[in-house]
């Protein structure tokens, strides 16, 4: 019997936004779980200065039985060498935590779960969580990769909410909103959360989970380059067409899209389309029936870098034509 897939959960965010601070109280806290946190060792502050060295892969055991593992080369190599020493008994730990360097893309992190075969086995992409510093997020949204790192989030956590005023704080969450629909705002205080709201996240799972959810959205235009774009329509689409429409859409703007998802109503089939990506890494799969009274309706969310809007939503619309 194939072993359980150890779920991961990725921390992102920019310099200074309490990531470090999060993993500490993730591994002091009295959740009943045993994780292991890998951190780059051009994090913000090192877990603890005793796993750097000269190896590739640094690893301790603390006494709570949680792990914490630095490593100085390529992410996979880590990957494997953690699963190695879980499978030979040298290590026993519950959940993956991976914390992404202030300065670095969730995307290349979340394909080495969803491209690797080995590691897609043995290990289950739960959901990215992304910490915003409430007080320099002005500052630090002006950077593509902190909207980039917004965009890609499951979890939005606002850190230092306690050092900036209601009106600041509510034009934030608006332009977070518009950035990203689907994620959840969630305030975080020096570290503290309710860590329900971070594992059990299933934001890559091609279920009911992947339905979008779409959180509303204050009246404005942004001026961010990455932004949520939403496609809906009641007329069932046609299969082909759809095919020859992703196809397009990924050819012409595949490393623009940061993360979309979707259900859809597909023409002549009783059962509701699920579907889900990152960047040209996309699955899709058949869900559940349609309630017989239910309202069908196809929705397809993007989160994208600069997406020509009107051309993507004209295309779709000859879906249904």
């Amino acid at each position: 019997m194939p072993a359980t897939p150890i779920p991961v959960t990725v921390l992102s965010g920019f310099l200074g936004s309490g990531k470090t601070t999060l993993l500490r109280h993730m591994l002091r806290a009295e959740h009943g779980l045993r994780l292991a946190v890998i951190e780059n060792e051009y994090s913000d502050t090192p877990i603890d200065s005793r796993l750097l060295g000269d190896a590739p892969v640094k690893v301790m055991t603390l006494a709570n039985g949680c792990v914490c593992c630095s490593i100085l080369g390529e992410l996979e190599k880590a990957l494997l060498l953690l699963l190695e020493k879980r499978d030979a008994g040298e290590l026993q730990f519950d959940r993956l935590v991976i914390e992404c360097t202030g300065l670095a893309d969730p995307a290349p992190v979340a394909q080495t779960f969803l491209a690797t075969p080995e590691l897609c086995e043995r290990y289950r992409l739960d959901g990215i969580i992304t910490l915003v510093d409430a007080v320099n997020a002005g500052r630090h949204l002006q950077e593509p990769i902190a909207q980039a790192q917004v965009g890609f989030a499951d979890r939005i956590l606002l850190s230092k909410t306690d050092l900036v005023d209601a009106a600041t704080l509510e034009a934030l969450s608006a332009r977070l909103q518009r950035i990203n629909r689907q994620a959840p705002i969630h305030v975080v205080e020096h570290g503290a959360v309710d860590l329900g709201e971070l594992f059990g996240v299933h934001g890559f799972e091609l279920n009911g989970n992947a339905t979008p959810r779409l959180r509303p959205v204050a009246a404005g235009k942004s001026s961010d380059r990455i932004a949520t774009l939403v496609l809906t329509t009641t007329t069932p689409i046609d299969l082909q067409r759809l095919s020859g429409f992703m196809e397009t859409l990924l050819h012409d703007h595949g490393n623009a899209l940061l993360r979309y998802k979707g259900v859809l109503d597909i023409a002549g089939e009783s059962r509701r389309m699920v579907f889900q990506g990152v960047l040209q890494l996309y699955g899709f799969d058949w869900d559940e029936e349609w309630g017989v009274d239910e309202a069908r309706e196809s929705v397809i969310v993007f989160i994208g870098d600069s997406l020509p809007n009107e051309a993507i939503q004209e295309s779709f619309a000859a879906l249904t034509a």
